[in-house]
């Protein structure tokens, strides 16, 4: 006789390669699949969040927490993805109160970097302090109100000035409208500029678009890199290939392979139905075809970004 226990046990089997669904899965991820890109030594995911109930969200924030986005649940994704360097991004979800991200940082230990979000409470030694458990820059966002209301080109510049001095840089979180707006202040800084997301640039537009062109000169000038991440947020063709900001990111990586950088962006906190990411990881064959680049994406730029050793 078959018991109830048996039962379920089998039903978890998967019967390709007899790998099971359960073992395999991960929280704010579709699928249980590898990717067919088998990731290079020292790989690094150069954007992800991490949530912890243990911390409360910032009183400015009204949109919730997600579950399932522990540092135990990421090693889950770390483990599927076969990346082992990481870097840790404060979500706004958080405000200024950077203790989870710490705290994270702390567990997962030197394979770990960590970008903050800071106000003008934010001490010299709090900054130092961060640096010291691996914190190599400052995310400023435009596009969401934060806690201290909307984000201003002043205070990105007041920003860049204090963290300076550590070596960090800026992340901007900006739409297209806002790097073509703001390309002067962006070139100007006195920082390395990080642009979120693939400049954020709407389709049907994508590279004719005046932020791309924008973001694109910042990045020639020496001054700027870009994240190849969430193609998911502007497109309007869907996945699986996100043909319209994959061609986005494709003129990225051809004219700047060593100032790029590619990041999951787990747990999809804007996303109701959480994309598979070993299909996100797998687009890199189509953004960068040449091996070597992909090294390049992987490992190299972001060791050289984010001071892996």
């Amino acid at each position: 006789m078959i018991s109830r226990r048996s039962l379920l046990a089998a039903s978890a089997i998967v019967l390709a390669g007899g790998r099971t669904a359960a073992a395999d899965s991960v929280p704010n991820s579709a699928g249980t699949e590898a990717p067919k890109l088998k990731a290079p030594a020292n790989a690094c995911d150069s954007h992800h969040h991490i949530y912890d109930a243990r911390f409360s969200v910032s009183p400015h924030w009204r949109g919730g927490r997600p579950d399932g986005a522990t540092v135990a649940d990421y090693r889950l994704l770390q483990k599927r993805l076969g990346v082992t360097r990481h870097v840790i991004v404060q979500p706004s979800t958080y405000g200024v109160d950077n203790r989870c991200l710490l705290d994270a940082l702390e567990q997962f230990g030197d394979e770990a970097r960590g970008i903050v979000v800071i106000d003008e409470t934010t001490s010299d030694d709090e900054l130092k302090r961060m640096d010291g458990l691996g914190v190599r820059g400052v995310r400023v966002n435009f596009l969401t109100p934060q806690s201290w209301g909307v984000t201003t080109a002043e205070r990105l510049v007041q920003t860049a000035k204090r963290i300076a001095p550590l070596g960090w840089h800026v992340q901007v979180l900006m739409s297209g409208d806002q790097i073509a707006q703001h390309e002067a202040v962006l070139a100007g800084l006195p920082v390395t500029v990080v642009f979120d997301h693939l400049g954020r640039i709407p389709q049907p537009a994508g590279l004719a678009h005046p932020g791309a062109q924008a973001m694109l000169r910042v990045v020639n000038k020496g001054g700027g890199w870009i994240k190849l991440s969430e193609p998911y947020a502007d497109t309007k063709i869907g996945p699986p290939d996100y043909p319209d900001t994959s061609a986005v990111a494709r003129a990225c990586v051809l004219a700047a392979p060593d100032r790029v950088i590619w990041g999951s962006d787990w747990p999809h906190p804007t996303e109701k139905d959480k994309p598979d990411d070993a299909v996100l990881f797998d687009l890199l064959s189509d953004w960068a075809p040449d091996p070597a680049v992909r090294e390049k994406i992987l490992v190299t730029n972001p060791a050289k970004l984010f001071g892996f050793a």
